[in-house]
């Protein structure tokens, strides 16, 4: 993660856990390293193997999508990472934010179709606006947030900007997005098959 006055700059890990990487706790007890970059291009959930349960720490929370803060938070990273959770067999999720959520699947694809319907936005904004600021592009995206929520909106509507970068919908130039390839023709990315 980048540097933060709050953090520990002091701390380093023992051992930096692998993907897949399994820790034995007990004859019935273990857990296996799940990296799921996207809300932190470092974050790890656990996958309690016997119980079917994944610690999701800010990965996935109940009641509440996660921000995507760049550069570190990456939305087509975090989108990835769902759509990986969904090969899982799991019965429970167990978030650092809220209580245990049953039917995780059903969850991920929610939070899957929610971020592709915000990107829609993000394209259907940028084709009404044209070029224009993440600030401009806020509170049309962003219009079911109360606005003493955009600061913290805009760092997610950045995210889904950097992704519509990285896959050619998009451009920016001194702070100004606009539209690219397919996206300037009509065709919303969310409308295409998740991965596309």
């Amino acid at each position: 993660a980048p540097p933060h006055p709050g953090q520990d700059h002091g701390f380093a890990p023992d051992h930096e856990p692998a993907d897949g990487e399994q820790f034995v706790l007990g004859p019935a007890t273990t857990l296996r390293a799940i990296h799921t970059p996207g809300h932190a291009s470092n974050h790890v959930c656990w996958l309690l193997q016997q119980e079917r349960l994944l610690f999701t720490g800010d990965h996935v929370m109940q009641g509440s999508t996660v921000v995507i803060n760049p550069p570190d938070g990456d939305m087509g990273a975090y989108l990835r990472s769902l759509q990986a959770l969904l090969a899982l067999e799991l019965d429970w999720f167990a978030p650092g934010h809220g209580w245990l959520v049953a039917q995780p699947h059903a969850l991920v694809r929610a939070l899957v179709a929610h971020r592709r319907a915000r990107e829609a936005k993000v394209v259907e904004a940028l084709a009404a606006l044209g070029p224009c600021a993440v600030e401009a592009l806020v509170p049309r995206v962003y219009d079911d947030v109360p606005a003493d929520r955009f600061p913290i909106a805009a760092r997610s509507l950045l995210a889904h900007l950097l992704a519509l970068r990285d896959e050619g919908a998009a451009a920016e130039s001194h702070g100004v997005w606009r539209l690219t390839g397919a996206a300037e023709g009509g065709t919303s990315r969310a409308a295409l098959p998740p991965g596309t």
